[in-house]
């Protein structure tokens, strides 16, 4: 997810270039295909598509994760969005930050859990942050309804939760052949 920018785009970059079917999810499919065009001139590799993904938009996230066909060896849970300044909700409710940086992705990993499994040996990789230091998942109040909101404290909400995704995906899903992992890049100037 997230492939037409930042290190998203370096990452699609590195799989295409060991020769990996690389598909970028992305929520504007016209920059989308410029980065999937530099990636295949760049690489050698002719299998970069696009696809259009609003991690924020469950629908999206189904129709997307719907339409998978065949075996997917590595997700990558890049996309994000990064301290919003204001609270913002998405159209469902939820605190923008934790809509698109945890759920979009738990629902992504989710529906397309079967053609992992069906890889035999697969691997989700979540792009965390130390950010994630900033708060635990304040379950009572996802989405700041009683609390005061604020922008870093959001972003490390949703941080923690991809972290906690992680460990709970691998402990479900290894019998399955699927491991779970969640990284942080480090400072990345995007």
């Amino acid at each position: 997810t997230g492939g037409a920018s930042g290190i998203g785009i370096e990452t699609a970059r590195a799989l295409a270039g060991a020769g990996a079917s690389v598909m970028l999810a992305v929520r504007r499919t016209d920059q989308g295909e410029e980065v999937a065009a530099d990636i295949r001139a760049s690489t050698g590799n002719d299998d970069v598509t696009v696809g259009s993904l609003d991690l924020a938009d469950l629908e999206s996230v189904a129709a997307f994760s719907g339409g998978w066909e065949g075996p997917l060896d590595i997700l990558v849970n890049n996309a994000g969005v990064m301290a919003i300044q204001e609270l913002t909700l998405s159209a469902r409710g939820q605190e923008m930050q934790f809509a698109t940086n945890h759920l979009g992705h738990f629902a992504l990993s989710l529906g397309l859990r079967d053609r992992l499994a069906e890889a035999g040996s697969a691997r989700i990789v979540s792009v965390s942050s130390s950010g994630h230091l900033r708060s635990p998942v304040v379950f009572d109040d996802l989405s700041y309804s009683f609390r005061e909101y604020t922008p870093f404290g959001a972003y490390g909400q949703s941080k923690t939760a991809n972290v906690l995704f992680a460990v709970e995906a691998t402990r479900r899903w290894a019998g399955d052949g699927i491991t779970s992992n969640a990284l942080m890049p480090g400072g990345i100037a995007t």
